[in-house]
């Protein structure tokens, strides 16, 4: 059931589940390598920050959220994953995005449904595609060159305190076309 979800006297609908602290210690990384695949376990902080709305182009109305997401290897307890970026809810569309930068020159505007949600519970899907007009990919030309990203999909689903979410970047790296996942399950600090 959708409901309005206001804070500040803006509606942040189902971005509103996110707002707060989250952490996790169960999250799996597996990325690649020139000879097979590396699995690393990790554990993250993800912040969800309300910044209020924007207006483009005096038509279109923005929720939006900044975040800042820090992963950290079990193994080292070595950052290997640093991402900041914007998660925005369009009320009108019931459009949701993610725009992201990670600091390895890839950017992307990854695009979606706002679905069913309530005040504490939500599920957000969104994609990107380097040859998708609406939600695409940007990378500089060594990563273009060298470890082109392709495709990006994200679900995040948050219900009773509780977040989890998995990733899949497409990645044309090594000579070979590669499937690189994230998952984790993360609690609202505040009630941990």
């Amino acid at each position: 059931m959708a409901t309005d979800i206001t804070i500040d006297g803006i509606d942040y609908g189902p971005l509103a589940a996110l707002i707060g602290t989250w952490e996790g210690d169960k999250g799996m990384d597996i990325a690649p390598e020139p000879d097979g695949i590396e699995e690393n376990p990790y554990y993250e902080t993800i912040i969800y920050e309300a910044i209020g709305d924007v207006t483009n182009a005096e038509e279109q109305t923005l929720a939006a959220l900044r975040y800042h997401q820090v992963v950290k290897r079990k193994s080292n307890d070595k950052v290997f994953h640093n991402e900041t970026g914007y998660w925005m809810w369009d009320s009108t569309t019931n459009t949701i995005s993610q725009s992201l930068t990670i600091p390895r020159g890839v950017c992307l505007i990854a695009g979606g449904n706002g679905g069913e949600y309530d005040a504490k519970n939500c599920v957000l899907e969104v994609e990107a595609g380097i040859d998708n007009d609406d939600w695409g990919i940007v990378q500089a030309p060594f990563m273009r060159d060298k470890a082109k990203t392709t495709s990006f999909t994200h679900k995040i689903t948050v219900k009773n305190g509780e977040m989890s979410y998995s990733e899949t970047t497409m990645v044309d790296i090594f000579g070979k076309v590669f499937e690189h996942t994230d998952e984790n399950i993360l609690k609202d600090s505040s009630v941990i």
